[in-house]
């Protein structure tokens, strides 16, 4: 092994290559990625002595700090408060919990305490091989480590959806303590509403992981949960809400039953499973808030119609794209089958020779067992768009990507022409420059 020195040194360096790599020469396209703004990388700089700090303690009904079991505390709870409150604002909540690190973590919180509140460890999810998150399921999170027995929704693959009416049997045979929706491969509005009937009959609770959809939620482009029947939101906060890494949970708790759950969430966080909650990047999701606020409307817009676009083009041109006949997504992200030109795991590699970003990625017809190298990739259109791609830049792009799945220039080829569009679009835009921007527009509004 190298000397410990010499290690630094090489951590170092990696990590300038990194930041140059995929920072300034890549077009990134993981489904699962965001991009920050200079003032929200600004403000992460502006609070290195709170990311130090710790905070462990209680949380009232409405979000608040309740109780801390350190010294030093005053302006960290203020910190936590403001920020608990901006994200209420945005989203329409009156409770919300932002000392989650991880969208995993606030499920993991969730669903621990919903099963806590409902007496009941049954939770109804959507299948893994169609689009849930792996800590949704029996071989995860949920299964592994929280003992949840999973029912599966049944889900059309057709539609590309949850099959309500038939999943409404299921929930009313399986009579599960929490129904979840939501997930990782997910193109279209899950049918809460259509559902909230059958979770209330049986007193089910609901979660919606909208990890992936957040910021298109804030923006008004993809569904409104809490108004559509959802008890409870967790998220990332690092997606297509573009802040950051950490997570939240959010809800509305009118009633006995979801004061409960909200304090049994509560200690599911602390004392269960968090102390240090990484504060340091509270500040930042504030002004990552004010920034959806003022530009998520045309942000979330403009990123669904460059999926769109991007699904139509590619169809036309050959390749197979899921979901053709309902306009391939409504979300920031499109299904990609790739089976006739090799295979996920080769297009996905030949794409980053020509540093374009995607990943490969198991499709709900696949064979579950072939995850390394599945038919599909899952192309995801946030990045591209903060960084001010329209339309006809789309098509562009897909010109690219065409070139190389079709293998009609070598990736090395394709790699010049992304380096220059690269360039093109350095900007990031739909956000502040800097903090003082975003101060000067609070102070105005």
């Amino acid at each position: 092994m190298k000397d410990l020195p010499q290690l630094v040194a090489e951590l170092v360096e990696a990590t300038k290559q990194h930041e140059q790599y995929r920072g300034k020469e890549c077009i990134n396209m993981i489904a699962s990625e965001g991009i920050k703004s200079p003032a929200v990388c600004e403000m992460l700089n502006l609070s290195h002595d709170l990311a130090a700090r710790y905070a462990e303690g209680e949380n009232d009904t409405v979000g608040h700090v309740k109780k801390r079991y350190y010294q030093g505390q005053k302006f960290m709870s203020q910190i936590e408060d403001y920020a608990t409150d901006i994200v209420k604002s945005l989203f329409g909540a009156t409770w919300a919990d932002v000392r989650l690190v991880s969208g995993t973590h606030a499920n993991l919180a969730t669903f621990k305490g919903l099963s806590l509140a409902a007496k009941n460890n049954k939770m109804v999810v959507t299948p893994l091989s169609c689009g849930a998150h792996i800590s949704h399921d029996y071989t995860g999170l949920a299964g592994n480590i929280l003992g949840l027995d999973n029912i599966n929704h049944v889900y059309n693959i057709d539609e590309f959806n949850i099959d309500a009416e038939k999943s409404a049997y299921v929930i009313r045979a399986a009579k599960p303590g929490i129904v979840t929706f939501g997930g990782s491969l997910f193109l279209f509005p899950h049918p809460i509403a259509e559902l909230r009937e059958v979770c209330d009959e049986v007193g089910a609770y609901v979660a919606y992981d909208a990890s992936h959809v957040l910021g298109l939620i804030a923006g008004g482009q993809f569904q409104d949960p809490l108004r559509e029947g959802a008890d409870f939101i967790t998220s990332s906060t690092h997606k297509t809400f573009p802040g950051p890494q950490g997570g939240v949970i959010m809800g509305n708790p009118n009633s006995p039953a979801l004061e409960k759950a909200v304090k049994k969430i509560q200690f599911a966080i602390f004392p269960l499973s968090a102390s240090s909650t990484h504060l340091g990047r509270l500040p930042a999701l504030g002004v990552a808030a004010l920034e959806m606020k003022l530009f998520g409307k045309d942000l979330a817009a403009q990123i669904v119609r460059n999926a769109q676009v991007a699904g139509q083009y590619l169809y036309e041109n050959g390749v197979k794209v899921l979901a053709e006949k309902k306009g391939f997504t409504r979300s920031h992200q499109i299904a990609v089958d790739v089976r006739g030109f090799g295979g996920g795991k080769r297009v996905a590699q030949d794409l980053e020779d020509a540093n374009i970003i995607v990943n490969k990625n198991l499709l709900p017809y696949d064979d579950q067992s072939g995850k390394d190298d599945p038919s599909g990739l899952r192309i995801g259109f946030q990045d591209v768009t903060r960084h001010g791609f329209h339309e006809g830049d789309i098509k562009h792009l897909c010109d690219l990507m065409l070139d190389v799945i079709k293998a009609k220039r070598k990736p090395a080829e394709v790699k010049v022409d992304v380096l220059a569009l690269t360039k093109e679009f350095s900007t990031v835009k739909y956000g502040f420059q800097t903090v003082a921007e975003a101060v000067k527009y609070a102070k105005a509004a």
